[in-house]
């Protein structure tokens, strides 16, 4: 914008144009954000009225225990609607677990960005994807080569770098044809996207490593019915993984586990109660889970401390059931006392 030749096309174009530095760009970019983000706090207000509004149209303003959100920034409406509620004292349990992180967003926040620690080996096999398929020729002499080294058919896949699934798979699929990219380069001198060996064994690694993450969002997002019961046996097997893999060999993957878990401990705090109560209510696992998983969850020292917690809540759902069903039962005996009177009434009017 404060090349010479552009002011001069935009003069040319609009009599009106006034030329601008990058600084002034800048301030505008920065106050247009911070008008945009003001106003969105306001939306998200007036969306807490719009849900409660909707529940009490719908009629289950009284059926409401809890509440999934993928981002924090639902934060905002989310207290409102929990304060809502809490007036009108319709929330099971004082709301212990109203607000419900979604466990998918959460696996997804703990590896975004993680792999990072591939350092440019991503890059390379990125733009070496993307060099081969951007000619019909290559195509044609990469499946040659794969021929000759009786490798799988399958192709190679290329990824959205916003994705670390479709990052994995990427990953996953160079690597099964990693002898392919030296002997391609040394038919195309244009070629320049072959990692080294040391490269190649970090990827295999992180692989490994990351396949456990796929396969459990894959179970989760592939699920028509992804069931409360069955989040916290693999949330189990995550905290797992990621306390062997903080004492590897390899220094990239210690370094991406630790990264991993911290973000594991800030958010399962928050999605703790219903997975619990969840799997408790499962038949197969009921209270033998909790205690073989939460000592690996939470460390053995804190994990009786929460045990504990959880059994309290499941009594005082179960104590609040109790309580509905009694008060539900005796208003339904009172309506009976009444009908019965009503015909016992109208029995004798017609008597007399």
């Amino acid at each position: 914008m404060e090349h010479v030749i552009f002011n001069i096309f935009m003069k040319a174009i609009s009599p009106f144009y006034k030329k601008i530095n990058r600084q002034t760009v800048k301030e505008d970019c920065i106050s247009t954000y911070t008008i945009e983000k003001r106003k969105l706090k306001s939306s998200l207000k007036g969306a807490a009225d719009t849900l409660s509004k909707c529940f009490i149209d719908w009629g289950i303003e009284n059926k409401v225990s809890s509440i999934t959100v993928n981002a924090s920034y639902n934060d905002v409406y989310i207290r409102r609607l929990r304060e809502d509620f809490a007036l009108r004292k319709r929330l099971s349990i004082g709301g212990k677990f109203f607000y419900v992180r979604c466990c998918a967003h959460i696996l997804n926040f703990l590896v975004q960005d993680d792999h990072c620690q591939l350092g440019g080996v991503i890059d390379v096999v990125r733009e070496g994807i993307k060099y081969l398929n951007n000619s019909e020729y290559r195509l044609l002499e990469f499946p040659k080569i794969k021929k000759q080294l009786q490798l799988p058919s399958r192709k190679l896949l290329l990824d959205c770098p916003t994705r670390w699934n479709n990052t994995y798979l990427m990953l996953a699929s160079g690597l099964e044809f990693k002898n392919i990219f030296p002997r391609y380069a040394d038919i195309d001198p244009g070629f320049h996207y072959v990692p080294t060996d040391f490269e190649w064994m970090k990827v295999e690694e992180v692989c490994k490593f990351l396949g456990i993450f796929h396969e459990i969002t894959d179970m989760i997002f592939g699920s028509e019915y992804p069931t409360a019961n069955i989040f916290l046996v693999e949330l189990y097997r995550i905290k797992e993984l990621l306390n062997e893999k903080a004492l590897d060999l390899f220094y990239h993957i210690r370094v991406m586990a630790g990264s991993m878990s911290a973000k594991f401990d800030k958010y399962w705090g928050e999605s703790n109660v219903l997975l619990s109560l969840g799997a408790i209510l499962d038949p197969r696992y009921k209270m033998f889970l909790i205690n073989h998983a939460f000592p690996v969850i939470y460390g053995e020292d804190a994990a009786p401390r929460f045990v504990a917690e959880i059994r309290d809540i499941l009594y005082e759902l179960y104590n609040e059931y109790v309580d509905c069903h009694i008060v539900f039962h005796s208003e339904q005996q009172q309506r009976q006392v009444v009908k019965m009177k009503q015909n016992e009434g109208s029995s004798s009017s017609s008597k007399k």
